[in-house]
């Protein structure tokens, strides 16, 4: 994402490419009605009328400054820059209303390099060469200027004929200067272009931001309901387990505790006694036995007679 910091300065001189000026009659794709990255709501492009191409070589209002008359004979060269970064339609807009201002316009889009938008502004999403690329495929685009200055100077706006300077006219101050492009205006070379306020690369950084915290927060709260389940599935687990243990135990302490309460009990006689019981046992079953022989006998003899 940065730039080589041994790269020399040769390497950041203004570069051109050209992009096909192919003519499209139809009107860019609208977003989708279920847009990532919260876009949805915007409902582009009913809110946003469509940028009517001008047919005639009438100039904006300006207030405070004067415009030149643009020239009729020839393309009307006009310079948009800016560093693009995550090119979204408010940019393609602004270079459409550029491109639409005047019946006849060769639209030069200078787009500043990595080294001088993250020293002066910060870090970008995209690198330098994914932003020349994105603008290289907008329509409205004649040729992009790769490493434009940050602060537009006579000297580049001489060396590439520029007519007009197209931004939107308020004031963007500099350490040097409360508007870096009032020497454009008071050149008469200013032409005011209208901002898309809906829309932002910080904005959309904001909401991807806000989406992932959210994303986030939702699978803590997953987790924690998962993690609360898993210990309470645990716990009874735990608890039936303890469970079979206690019973277990209770049964082999009864098993235990049966041998020796017939053991005691056993033991509350003395010998003498259990061999009479036992004597007295044996002898009531030979008496039933000879009982029912003789009975039997008696049977058989009166049968017999």
């Amino acid at each position: 994402m940065l730039n080589d910091k041994s790269s020399s300065d040769a390497e950041h001189s203004p570069q051109h490419f050209l992009a096909p000026n192919t003519e499209i009659s139809a009107p860019a794709s609208p977003l989708p009605p279920n847009s990532p990255m919260g876009l949805a709501g915007l409902n582009y492009p009913a809110d946003m009328p469509e940028i009517e191409l001008v047919t005639s070589y009438d100039k904006p209002v300006s207030i405070g400054y004067e415009i030149n008359d643009p020239p009729t004979d020839r393309p009307v060269r006009m310079y948009c820059d800016g560093i693009y970064d995550v090119f979204h339609y408010g940019h393609s807009r602004a270079i459409e209303q550029a491109k639409k201002s005047l019946p006849n316009v060769f639209l030069m889009v200078g787009v500043c390099n990595d080294k001088d938008t993250h020293s002066k502004k910060g870090k970008t999403v995209m690198n330098e060469q994914e932003r020349y690329e994105s603008l290289r495929h907008c329509r409205w685009v004649d040729e992009v200027i790769k490493n434009a200055p940050w602060v537009i100077t006579q000297e580049f706006i001489d060396e590439h004929q520029i007519d007009y300077v197209c931004h939107d006219d308020l004031p963007y101050a500099s350490i040097d200067s409360d508007d870096v492009y009032e020497f454009v205006k008071k050149q008469g070379k200013f032409w005011p272009t209208k901002r898309t306020d809906s829309i932002s690369t910080s904005d959309i950084i904001t909401r991807i931001e806000q989406e992932l915290h959210l994303q986030k927060h939702v699978e803590g709260i997953k987790h924690h309901i998962k993690k609360s389940v898993d210990n309470t599935r645990a716990d009874l687990l735990t608890e039936i387990s303890d469970l079979k243990s206690e019973v277990k135990a209770i049964m082999s302490f009864w098993e235990e505790r049966g041998s020796e309460i017939a053991r005691n009990f056993g033991s509350m006689f003395d010998n003498s006694v259990m061999v009479r019981l036992f004597r007295k046992r044996k002898y009531d079953h030979n008496d039933m036995i000879s009982s029912k022989k003789i009975l039997k006998l008696e049977q058989s003899a009166s049968s017999s007679s």
